[in-house]
């Protein structure tokens, strides 16, 4: 089995610090309304949470540059 570390610390009210052994993000919203994730890695999450069977996941990658 492998070893697996996450933390999560609430900075502000609606502010989420998220560390992991291999990266870390930071989480904005939440609650009743969008939240936003924006990860060390370049991933970026919107979703939305509606009542019932309803919801809203979108994520996007960054694009590394090369040759500079």
């Amino acid at each position: 089995m492998p070893f697996t570390f996450r933390k999560s610390f609430r900075i502000l009210p609606g502010v989420r610090l998220s560390i992991g052994r291999g990266s870390w993000s930071v989480t904005l919203g939440g609650g009743h309304g969008p939240r936003h994730t924006i990860s060390s890695t370049g991933q970026r999450t919107t979703s939305v949470n509606l009542p019932g069977p309803f919801g809203f996941h979108r994520t996007t990658r960054r694009r590394r540059r090369t040759g500079q």
